[in-house]
């Protein structure tokens, strides 16, 4: 009897455990709630963690990611304005802002990933088909702007000429489809953070002949590098020519004036020794005509009347006796 009357118990506490357990639910940090009765919402959706109460089994707890969430396209190919067809991959990063709305219009994160699919693609191909290709390619005139401040400064400069300049650029134009996109999606309680073009391919027909443009871009850029350059290495090899003329000739000024004073104090030092015995500098500078003039190998021919050899005779007399 007792065992009879345990399963009605048993039973009892299973559905009010059910009922207790369907009636409360939690929200994450990272979640928002919708709560719906018979599939439809009811409430503002519930962005507090913690927690919550709802009625079982008529009511159901809907949850939405509150985080930034990553949205990826596929390639398309896009005319720009001057007729080049390329290949733009873009990716965005968004966060549904209002979940009752975004549950009423696109259901769930894969419905509203198409949606996105839809606005940024085509915002995407507005934006690139009114542009040059050079625009989405390029992001700024870094390279002239630099090149101008940099040869300014040491005056002269590059001509603009041998590089394409852009008004918009790469960056101008995914804030272009930023803004685009971001009027559409808020109907979808969704709030676009950013949009990027993740890459740009050239198709086949157009490649080798947006290579060969790039190349004679860079060619005259370089050929105006280089022109520059030999002025400025004439310049400089003038300007190094002049002043070592200038060093050489003043050196060689002092070197003159030295020499020129060393030779007249030697002079007068010279002048000073032979003037105080006038007979030894004779016999001195006779003995250097000697070594100058004979040698081993040397016959002289001589009369004992002779000037040159005056001193070997006056040497002789006095060994004499």
């Amino acid at each position: 009897m007792n065992k009879f009357l345990s399963i009605p118990i048993v039973v009892t506490l299973v559905i009010i455990v059910a009922v207790i357990g369907g009636a409360l639910y939690t929200v994450d940090e990272t979640q928002q709630v919708v709560i719906t009765q018979f599939g439809e919402p009811i409430g503002e959706p519930i962005r507090e963690s913690g927690l919550h109460f709802k009625i079982p089994i008529i009511q159901k707890a809907n949850y939405f990611d509150k985080r930034i969430l990553n949205w990826d396209g596929d390639p398309n190919q896009i005319p720009t304005r001057d007729k080049r067809y390329i290949w733009v991959d873009t990716t965005a990063r968004w966060k549904i802002v209002d979940a009752l709305k975004f549950m009423q219009s696109v259901g769930t994160e894969a419905g509203a990933l198409g949606r996105l699919d839809d606005v940024i693609d085509a915002a995407t191909r507005d934006a690139i088909s009114n542009s040059k290709l050079v625009e989405a390619i390029r992001n700024s005139n870094r390279l002239i702007e630099l090149s101008r401040k940099d040869q300014e400064e040491e005056g002269w400069a590059l001509s603009n000429v041998a590089i394409e300049k852009i008004n918009v650029g790469r960056e101008k134009l995914t804030r272009d489809i930023l803004k685009r996109s971001s009027e559409i999606v808020p109907k979808y309680g969704i709030e676009l953070v950013d949009v990027r073009i993740k890459r740009i391919n050239y198709v086949k027909e157009v490649q080798n002949k947006v290579y060969e443009r790039m190349i004679s871009e860079r060619n005259r850029a370089a050929e105006q590098y280089r022109s520059e350059g030999q002025g400025k290495k004439a310049e400089i090899e003038g300007q190094m020519g002049k002043e070592l003329k200038q060093i050489t000739s003043e050196a060689y000024r002092k070197a003159q004036e030295i020499k020129g004073k060393a030779e007249a104090e030697a002079t007068k030092i010279y002048a000073d020794a032979y003037n105080k015995d006038p007979d030894f500098y004779s016999f001195i500078k006779t003995l250097d005509t000697y070594k100058e003039t004979i040698d081993q190998d040397t016959t002289l021919m001589l009369n004992t009347e002779s000037d040159f050899y005056g001193y070997l005779k006056k040497a002789d007399a006095e060994r004499m006796p």
